[in-house]
């Protein structure tokens, strides 16, 4: 992803659609230097392009960024202790449990979130109305913005619960837009996910697995069919991810965030040539009291002193009498060459296939899947006879002993399982409505439309 002239020009296309688009309507002539959609879609290059500065703004700042869900929901949950008592950035009233609707973290996150799902859409109705692309290109691109689109507005609907639904790029409509029900989006997601699979191929387009394919797209559907509690569906859909050769399980923790893994499904390329990934600046202290984000006892408990992930994913800090963990996975900070960001990897797959398999009573074909990163991380099997409620608190713990930090597992795994506030036994302030973070008082105010605000704000 090096910075193309096209990459550049197609992101002075992207700022002034969102002008238009984004906020009232006002006069502007268009830049000289400006390439017209039209144009962008009507060769592969800027289409390309096009799709190129999609993916930047999911590394810039999107749910998916690297610094932003897994460190947002892993101090909203129990995974990660933040040590500011106060801030203007709202993230110690996240962290508190203590999160009003004028949080401007929460409000960055929405807004962010929101300018990915209308560029994902520029895309989507400049691929709709071009007549020189080839079927092949049209299908592809689609398949990928789609994707995109999909996964952001899959984290909204699981963070804020019912939100608008945006399909254009029209401000007549976006401005005014009501909310969409939480159950209806997933039916929404479900059914944008399953086109997008048939667009795409399993194939690769770039040997570094940095853009969408296929199997990322089976992955996302199989979470949001386990998000309904769909787990017939599930099962097929994740047995076909975890059989493809296109994919090994890494048995070395040490090269699990290696970016040349074949047990990686799709991960985002740092902008800049060398740059670190967000992941190993967000975590990062050392000889001194952290000063924002550290490992929470309560993660630290839940690994025995055996478990090779609490050697090779967590760095121990020591002050004097006091200790601290960082999270560690990411280790290049500087000249980085080895790692880009994480955001779907087969052991998802092997978790979520476990799941499916106990939540049916299928407890013996669930255990090969649970204990694959157990033996990994050179633990145990989990043997028969087991109960179903017991194999499923133990992939519960192994989820959140393998994710932790990355992409919110935590708080998406309590909330498919429905424990959520359990929550309150290390989090004071957690309250059943947590469950969902307000909308943005900015938003309501703009768009009355959005209204009511969710329940408890």
């Amino acid at each position: 992803m090096k910075t193309s002239p096209f990459y550049k020009l197609f992101l002075c296309f992207i700022g002034f659609s969102m002008i238009q688009n984004c906020e009232k309507m006002i006069e502007v002539e268009e830049p000289s230097n400006q390439i017209s959609s039209q144009k962008v879609f009507e060769d592969v290059q800027t289409a390309d392009a096009a799709l190129a500065a999609l993916y930047g703004m999911l590394w810039d700042n999107s749910p998916v960024a690297g610094d932003q869900t897994g460190k947002l929901m892993g101090a909203y949950t129990d995974d990660l202790d933040y040590f500011v008592a106060s801030s203007s950035t709202g993230l110690p009233d996240i962290y508190q449990n203590t999160q009003e609707e004028t949080n401007p973290q929460i409000n960055t996150y929405w807004a962010k979130s929101y300018q990915c799902i209308l560029t994902a859409n520029t895309i989507l109705e400049g691929i709709r109305d071009t007549q020189t692309l080839p079927q092949k290109d049209k299908n592809r691109i689609k398949g990928e913005a789609l994707l995109v689109r999909s996964l952001v507005c899959f984290y909204l609907q699981q963070i804020f619960g019912d939100i608008p639904f945006p399909s254009s790029t029209d401000y007549k409509i976006n401005q005014s837009i009501g909310k969409t029900s939480g159950n209806q989006v997933l039916t929404l997601l479900e059914n944008d996910v399953i086109e997008a699979i048939s667009l795409l191929s399993d194939d690769y387009r770039n040997t570094e697995r940095i853009f969408l394919n296929r199997k990322a797209g089976q992955l996302l559907l199989a979470k949001i069919y386990m998000t309904q509690h769909q787990w017939i569906k599930a099962e097929p859909v994740l047995k076909d991810i975890v059989t493809s050769p296109l994919y090994i399980y890494e048995n070395d923790l040490s090269k699990v965030f290696n970016k040349n893994g074949k047990h990686i499904i799709w991960q985002l390329k740092p902008k800049n040539s060398g740059n670190a990934t967000k992941e190993a600046s967000a975590y990062y202290f050392n000889n001194t009291a952290p000063t924002s984000y550290a490992l929470s006892t309560s993660l630290i408990n839940v690994f025995i002193t055996s478990d090779l992930r609490k050697q090779n994913w967590m760095a121990k800090v020591q002050v004097g009498q006091n200790v601290w963990y960082r999270a560690d996975k990411y280790k290049n900070r500087t000249s980085n060459t080895t790692e880009y960001s994480i955001v779907f990897r087969i052991e998802e797959a092997y978790l979520l296939l476990a799941e499916t398999y106990a939540q049916q009573d299928k407890t013996a074909l669930a255990l090969p899947y649970l204990n694959a990163s157990r033996l990994r991380a050179g633990l145990s099997a989990i043997q028969l006879p087991i109960s179903k409620n017991d194999v499923l608190n133990e992939i519960l713990l192994e989820s959140r002993k393998e994710f932790f930090t990355e992409m919110g597992h935590r708080f998406l795994d309590m909330k498919r399982y429905g424990i959520l506030n359990t929550l309150q036994t290390v989090k004071p302030n957690w309250k059943t409505y947590h469950a969902l973070w307000p909308i943005p008082q900015k938003e309501l105010l703009l768009n009355p439309n959005l209204n009511p605000q969710n329940e408890g704000y």
